[in-house]
């Protein structure tokens, strides 16, 4: 028997977020949206420039008000809620390059518990304890001392998130908390915002155009298109059912669902028979498609086998002649290419 699901920290009816142009007229950019946050799940909210995924985020934060609609968090209206009330149900990380002056990393992180001192803003030694907690779950406790000015983009972000996580928020949001990482720390920091979900039972939502990890990392997933209503389900329900790729058809972009990446390379050049499984024939699809091959497991005049457990060798072959062996992908591309031209 299925368990119901846990009671949602956020939840938005009939959403309609923008911005008021020139006479204060309102400009939607996305809505009316039906959306709901569950505590221990990590959200990746997922859209092609334009279509309002900053926006979105910051109307839920309340940083700007919505178009209309009702949100409400804690089971209380947003709009319904004093800054500090606001401050304790959420929590956000914006983009934005961060002056901490001559802050330290530990100062900068103790800012968090503002929310929860009193009007004089001193820390108790729970308080205290908060602060040593998100430090530890981020990874930033060994360089507390550090001034914030000199940590690297990396350290900055898992910082900034050790001070939303020292605010002891319900939900947390973060607008492309990759952008200025490298390829090493988006990827542990998508680990980690998973593990704090599930470790913490907050509910984490954050904006990315990292599609490849949104789809690995995200319990569910917020889809924004250009064009249409928004989708949210599993990152599997909407690869399978061809919704993640639609989502992504304005923009040019080819998604494969067998492989869940996109489509780099145009095929200008024949079929290309490809038979064998596992790590060797994955590579040498990307190769062949590279080369503007098009890999079919169909027959076709030129036929590449990849290496197995009794075949050490690529072997290709073009109709009506003998195998080739290639001891590499890249031989394998250079005599396929002779072939070609011939």
């Amino acid at each position: 028997m299925l368990l119901p699901p846990p009671a949602p920290l956020l939840v938005a009816t009939d959403l309609v977020v923008g911005y008021f142009a020139a006479k204060k007229q309102p400009r939607p950019v996305a809505g009316p949206l039906q959306l709901a946050l569950a505590p221990g799940e990590l959200v990746c909210l997922l859209g092609p420039n334009g279509a309002g995924k900053s926006t979105l985020l910051r109307t839920l934060a309340g940083l700007q008000p919505a178009l209309g609609g009702q949100l409400a968090v804690g089971g209380q209206p947003l709009a319904a809620l004093s800054a500090p009330e606001r401050a304790r149900q959420l929590s956000i990380v914006l983009t934005d390059r961060l002056d901490a002056g001559n802050l330290t990393v530990r100062e900068l992180v103790r800012l968090g518990r503002h929310p929860h001192t009193g009007w004089l803003g001193g820390l108790s030694a729970h308080d205290e304890a908060q602060v040593q907690a998100a430090l530890v779950a981020t990874g930033t406790a060994a360089f507390g001392p550090r001034p914030v000015g000199e940590l690297s983009d990396g350290e900055r972000q898992k910082v900034l998130l050790a001070r939303a996580l020292a605010q002891d928020t319900p939900v947390v949001l973060l607008d492309e908390p990759t952008a200025h990482l490298d390829l090493p720390n988006r990827v542990a920091l998508m680990r980690l915002l998973h593990r704090l979900a599930r470790q913490t039972g907050k509910a984490i939502l954050l904006s990315t155009h990292e599609l490849d990890l949104a789809l690995q990392a995200a319990d569910r997933i917020w889809l924004l298109p250009a064009v249409g209503a928004l989708r949210t389900g599993t990152p599997e329900d909407l690869v399978l059912s061809g919704t993640f790729a639609a989502a992504f058809v304005h923009e040019g972009l080819a998604f494969d669902a067998a492989t869940g990446t996109f489509a780099l390379h145009a095929p200008t050049g024949p079929a290309v028979q490809l038979l064998g499984s596992g790590a060797a024939a994955f590579w040498t699809r990307r190769a062949l498609e590279r080369e503007g091959f098009v890999p079919t497991t169909a027959e076709a005049s030129l036929c590449v086998r990849v290496p197995h457990a009794t075949q050490t060798a690529w072997l290709s072959q073009a109709a009506g002649q003998p195998p080739q062996a290639h001891n590499s992908v890249e031989t394998l591309l250079r005599a396929l290419s002779q072939l070609k031209d011939s």
